[in-house]
């Protein structure tokens, strides 16, 4: 199933897996202002029945960043540039706020906002034609604070530093060494390999990958002893339906089907 097409973004559906396909292969693939606008309304439609989302580029790149031919309209007066740089931010949060796993499927060029929006995925997978750069201080722009954490996160602060001061351009092997890609294959094995990964994938728990997510985007935001929130999400998954069918086909020496097992609800647990 496709979802109606945003121009230049298609959401694709698979069963439980989702595809954002970045549509605009003539430019290699730049987000427009309209795209980064509709990108949020996207991903919450895909959150609602895929377990898991992967973004892809179309053509020989994944994407080449902000689409500058529009710059002189979008920075007109500073109410314009505040409206553009809330709606990328809020794009790319979004992103990374999905509930469930995301996997940047990489080729060719991951640039400026591209490279933003792959780190804003759980995982970033390339193979080696992979070009990354992050490139503000080439137009004497400062990259934002939620991106810039993100890069951290992703490679240390030196290496983002090195990144950002420079903006040079990393090859599939660097992006690798540094921990800004997760993978690398050849160009004949990127498909291959998202594919099984994506299989692996589905046949874990969701519950488990949902509040592993949660767990983790706890950890990167500061908090670093366990609380009563977190307690009560580690000890809320063995009430889970999920858990029942995990230890039942254990026992039973089989393979798990968490597909058959019907969405629980909430766990109702709130912040503390």
């Amino acid at each position: 199933m496709t979802q109606p097409p945003v121009e230049g973004l298609t959401l694709e559906r698979r069963g439980a897996v989702a595809e954002l396909v970045l549509d605009r292969p003539h430019t290699r693939n730049a987000f427009t202002q309209a795209m980064w606008a509709a990108l949020p309304g996207l991903l919450e439609t895909a959150a609602r029945d895929c377990r898991v989302l992967i973004v892809r580029g179309a053509g020989n790149a994944f994407a080449s960043g902000a689409d500058i031919s529009e710059f002189a309209e979008v920075y007109a007066t500073p109410e314009r540039a505040g409206i553009y740089s809330h709606q990328i931010a809020a794009a790319l949060d979004a992103l990374a706020a999905f509930p469930h796993p995301t996997i940047a499927m990489i080729r060719g060029a991951c640039v400026g906002g591209g490279c933003a929006l792959a780190l804003a995925c759980d995982l970033r997978f390339a193979d080696e034609s992979a070009r990354f750069a992050i490139t503000p201080a080439k137009m004497g722009l400062i990259y934002p604070f939620n991106d810039t954490k993100r890069l951290v996160d992703a490679v240390g602060a030196a290496m983002a530093k090195d990144m950002l001061f420079s903006a040079r351009t990393l090859d599939a092997a660097e992006a690798l060494a540094c921990g800004l890609a997760s993978r690398v294959t050849s160009p004949s094995g990127l498909d291959r390999l998202v594919s099984d990964y994506m299989d692996q994938l589905l046949d874990m728990s969701p519950h488990s990958a949902e509040f592993t997510k949660q767990m983790i985007a706890r950890v990167l935001a500061g908090q670093n002893q366990d609380s009563e929130t977190t307690k009560a999400l580690f000890a809320g998954a063995f009430s889970h339906a999920d858990f029942n069918e995990g230890y039942r086909a254990f026992l039973e020496k089989r393979k798990p089907d968490f597909s058959a097992v019907r969405a629980a609800p909430g766990t109702g647990i709130k912040d503390q």
